[in-house]
């Protein structure tokens, strides 16, 4: 596999430069609400572990909300975009009167959903609390989906309710895959079914070893796999082979790899943009317990503050996430001599354990054996 090709490293070097200016200015610009961690699925992948009936309560409305207004005189609402996720977000009846009160106040928000709630009387009503746009998951087809979400109606469910949201013009959407072992094989095949269901945009992600999936082998890829995903989304990208259409109705998608994690020689080759971990640079969560963090996705010692113990929202983003604003304590152990730690700085902050080690690196993934 090449290097970072010359056009590449200019590009990171000046994004390094953004990033830097970005950390110290750190505009808040999405703010996750942990809604709930109630989840009518048992998926193998979760890496919040959630159940049906958690140890934390959902987060009472009015909580939120005062969290909301604490920090609308000091930013653009239009500028900051609210994501209900949890859990299974539309597990709570209040989430359409939250995002009401939200459109009132002039910020945008959209939902992550598993898709089994969203039937067509759900899905006015979220679009009349003002609902922007809605992420639904689909791993798969049928076997591979239901086997991942350990229920057996999830795939049924969840290509209805993209069926629905495709009858929408106005709404922005899209689907995301979690890829694994199992569906790997079947992802051009999976592709086409995307794009004939009208399907816009498709993110893909790899399972990194988090909460369930961390004991579940069956999960995780070989170096070979991983390679060959970034290859094929590369050539959905390029259009090569009819990538980007179906044959039959000449319909768009447009495919793209997760946030995660630098990948080297693919860089702006499976997504938009380079590689940037923006969690507590310009994204923020508010967590069930009250937590105040970066990307939910990244664990909770590296939580900042806490509504519940008297920190103030604003005050915990603007004058702490010092160890997320500053990667330079990332670069020990597999990173210490890394050549292309300037353009990483460690990467995802989500794939570091309890002990701040790194559990996964794409770029070592990506260059092994190289």
């Amino acid at each position: 596999m090449q290097t970072l090709s010359f056009r590449q490293r200019i590009g990171l070097e000046l994004q390094r430069s953004l990033r830097h200016t970005e950390a110290q200015l750190h505009p808040l610009r999405t703010l996750f609400w942990e809604c709930t961690l109630r989840c009518n699925m048992a998926c193998r992948h979760c890496g919040s572990d959630c159940k049906v009936q958690p140890a934390v309560k959902d987060m009472p409305a009015e909580d939120f909300l005062r969290v909301i207004d604490s920090i609308t005189p000091h930013v653009d609402p239009h500028k900051v975009f609210v994501i209900f996720t949890g859990g299974e977000a539309l597990l709570r009846p209040d989430l359409e009167e939250v995002g009401l009160e939200l459109y009132r106040r002039e910020y945008p928000w959209g939902v992550v959903t598993n898709g089994f709630l969203l039937d067509e009387r759900r899905l006015e009503s979220l679009m009349a609390g003002g609902m922007h746009s809605i992420t639904v998951s689909l791993d798969g087809f049928e076997a591979d989906h239901n086997w991942m979400r350990c229920h057996p109606l999830s795939f049924q469910k969840a290509t209805h309710a993209i069926r629905l949201l495709a009858q929408q013009k106005e709404l922005l959407w899209d689907v995301v895959t979690c890829v694994n072992p199992r569906n790997y094989p079947r992802l051009s095949e999976f592709r086409d079914y995307l794009v004939s269901l009208g399907v816009p945009a498709w993110r893909l992600f790899s399972i990194f070893p988090m909460g369930r999936a961390a004991g579940n082998p069956e999960l995780q890829f070989t170096d070979e796999q991983f390679r060959g995903l970034l290859d094929f989304i590369r050539d959905c990208r390029k259009g090569n082979t009819n990538a980007l259409t179906h044959s039959r109705t000449n319909a768009f998608i447009n495919v793209s790899y997760a946030c995660e994690g630098f990948l080297g020689p693919y860089e702006q080759q499976v997504r938009d943009h380079f590689f940037h971990c923006r969690s507590g640079i310009d994204v923020a969560s508010l967590r069930c317990d009250g937590a105040i963090s970066g990307c939910t996705s990244v664990r909770s010692r590296m939580d900042q503050g806490n509504i519940y113990r008297g920190d103030d929202f604003w005050d915990v983003w603007q004058n702490r996430f010092h160890s997320m604003r500053d990667r330079s304590w990332t670069r020990k152990d597999q990173c210490a001599s890394c050549k292309v730690w300037r353009y990483c700085e460690g990467s995802g902050l989500h794939l570091y354990d309890d002990d701040g080690r790194l559990l996964t690196c794409h770029y070592r993934r990506l260059m092994a054996g190289k």
